[in-house]
């Protein structure tokens, strides 16, 4: 089946000249509306939420971004993608993923989809006789979005794997309901053996193996098994302390920002990260911003004079 060119811009709603930054904001901004866990419609949301994560990870990394600049709409004409694409012998058509969260477009030029039927069958002549040399058949890999709610709590996942014809055979379509354990990590394989390509000559088949992807949150970072994000205070919260709500992967929780908190600190949540194999959780780290707000009633201007008239705290001289 041919594959669809994906405006990945158009999905970002950004233009071609956006900067790192504006579309950084745009794949937050669309991300927190359509992310599953707060869409109206779950299974729209969820759709949607996969193609905004997937053109942010093309054009929020500056390779993949000129890479996929370079194509352009007309990338049929400009050849072949670079990846190595899963392909039949005799440049048959690709396999066929669904369900994977990624479409074939991705999956054909930016991810490192892999494997294929093994090439056409060796013989050896033995007299007037051929004897067929056994072959095994290769392995098949392609990525799985995998969101960070599902690495915390696992899931199912449905999975569809369409096959080209061999040797005058038909195409052949399988699905799998793949099991994800909670606390896959990024990069790791979740193996379905014997489901990649054919043997031949009574060798075995090879495997398919799914390459876990996680999908960009909207407010939440990974780093080994903790989980970050940041934590925005007014200037008299940083001042005075606050008890600030805050989102984790299972639900908002209270975090008490003590007096005299600096912008950088770091304040944890025991607990709160992703889960271990031993059965215990990382923690959730919430780095504090000062935000200053960008414009002042009269009212509020001259209480804020009144503070820097009267205040004993001088940045500039502290002492």
């Amino acid at each position: 089946m041919p594959v669809t060119f994906q405006d990945y811009y158009q999905t970002l709603g950004v233009t071609r000249t956006a900067t790192a930054e504006d579309i950084k904001q745009a794949f937050r901004q669309l991300a927190r509306v359509h992310h599953p866990d707060v869409a109206k419609n779950k299974i729209t949301g969820e759709a949607k939420f996969k193609e905004i994560n997937e053109a942010y990870e093309v054009l929020g990394d500056p390779e993949k971004r000129k890479r996929y600049d370079e194509l352009g709409p007309n990338w049929q004409e400009n050849g072949p993608g670079p990846s190595d694409r899963a392909t039949a012998p005799g440049g048959g058509p690709d396999f066929e993923f669904t369900g994977t969260g990624f479409s074939d477009f991705f999956e054909s030029f930016f991810s490192g989809r892999q494997g294929g039927f093994a090439s056409s069958r060796g013989f050896a002549n033995r007299g007037r006789g051929e004897t067929e040399f056994p072959q095994p058949g290769r392995d098949i890999e392609a990525d799985l979005l995998v969101t960070l709610e599902e690495v915390l709590r696992g899931s199912q996942r449905k999975v569809t794997l369409r096959r080209p014809g061999m040797d005058g055979a038909a195409e052949r379509t399988n699905t799998y309901q793949v099991r994800i354990p909670p606390g896959m990590r990024e990069g790791q394989r979740i193996r379905l053996a014997g489901q990649g390509g054919p043997g031949h000559g009574g060798a075995s088949a090879g495997d398919l193996y799914l390459r876990v992807r996680y999908a960009r949150h909207p407010d939440l970072r990974v780093q080994g098994d903790d989980i970050h994000c940041d934590l925005d205070l007014a200037p008299w919260e940083a001042v005075l302390g606050v008890k600030a709500k805050i989102s984790t992967l299972a639900n908002a929780t209270i975090l008490r920002v003590p007096p005299g908190t600096t912008a950088g600190t770091q304040l944890r949540v025991r607990g709160q990260g992703l889960p271990r194999e031993d059965g215990t959780r990382g923690d959730l780290y919430a780095t504090v911003r000062l935000q200053v707000p960008p414009a002042v009633t009269g009212e509020e201007r001259v209480l804020w004079e009144k503070l820097a008239a009267t205040a004993t705290f001088h940045p500039r001289n502290p002492s």
